[in-house]
Formats: C-alpha cells, structure tokens, sequence
C-alpha cells in the first residue's frame, strides 16, 4: 500500500462554549472536550483510511486549562503512527478567549483508532508518511507508546 502524507488527514475543528456545554462554574464540562476530540480524531482517521474507524483506546487525557462560556475551542488532529489495522492519532486543543485574544492550550491526547471493512472487522490500511521534522518525531514517539501500550495488555 503507498503510504499517505500526514497533511493530508490532518483534522481542524472548531467549536463555541455555548452554556449547554458549560457546569455550575461556567466551565466547559470535560466530557464535552473528550467527545469533541474523538470526533475530530475519528474524522482524520476517516480520511487517512479512507473508509470508517472505530475508537480502540485512549491514553491519558490532561487538562491543561479551563474553557470559559462564550471561548473557541480548536481541536487539531493528525495520524501519528499506523500499525496494520490500527493507527495512533494526536489531538491538541487549545481554548481562544475572543474578548482578551488570547489563546490557550487546553489539553492534548492520543487515540487509537482501528479501521473496520463492510463487515466490521478490522481491515489493512495504508502506512503513514511523515514529512517534517516534527512528523517524523511525532511518529517516533508515537512508535514507543505504541509498544508501551502492547506491553500493558
């Protein structure tokens, strides 16, 4: 299979804090920033595979800084690393005040996501192509946790 450029996947969403998103504090709720990124990663994941993908797993999710009512969020996703059937995608969120214009990172995560068939079962998928400098880290790091996450099953 010829591999596929990670700029070609890569996943910009943009959301607004509407009060429907928000807790007691006016904060974003932070299950509402974990399914915004595992539909941005599921949508980048689409691309690179080109037919559809289910979410295998999620490492560690850290929330940097809060999200306010009324702020932009901006979620950036970009496949990492594919194995055989499955592929690591990064999401970085960061959170735009509008009134100040200021941004914020929010959070960041990494998600494995497996591609499925007409049946849905796991199917091959093409390799990734890192073509900068930071791809090609990202797809070294990436290279690591996914052995890290083989060990710990």
């Amino acid at each position: 299979m010829k591999p596929i450029p990670v700029h070609q996947s890569q996943t910009l969403m943009t959301e607004l804090v509407l009060p429907q998103h928000t807790n007691n504090l006016g904060s974003v709720f932070g299950g509402v920033i974990m399914s915004w990124i595992d539909i941005c990663a599921a949508i980048a994941g689409s691309r690179h595979a080109s037919r559809q993908v289910v979410t295998a797993s999620i490492d560690a999710l850290n929330f940097v800084a809060p999200v306010f009512k009324g702020w932009v969020v901006n979620l950036k996703a970009s496949v990492n690393f594919v194995s055989r059937t499955s592929m690591e995608i990064g999401v970085r969120v960061d959170a735009e005040n509008p009134v100040a214009r200021q941004t914020f990172h929010t959070a960041s995560a990494y998600l494995t996501f497996v591609a499925l068939d007409e049946n849905g079962k796991p199917v091959e998928i093409p390799p990734v192509l890192p073509e900068t400098d930071e791809q090609k880290r990202r797809f070294e790091a990436a290279k690591v946790r996914r052995q890290i996450r083989l060990q710990h099953r």
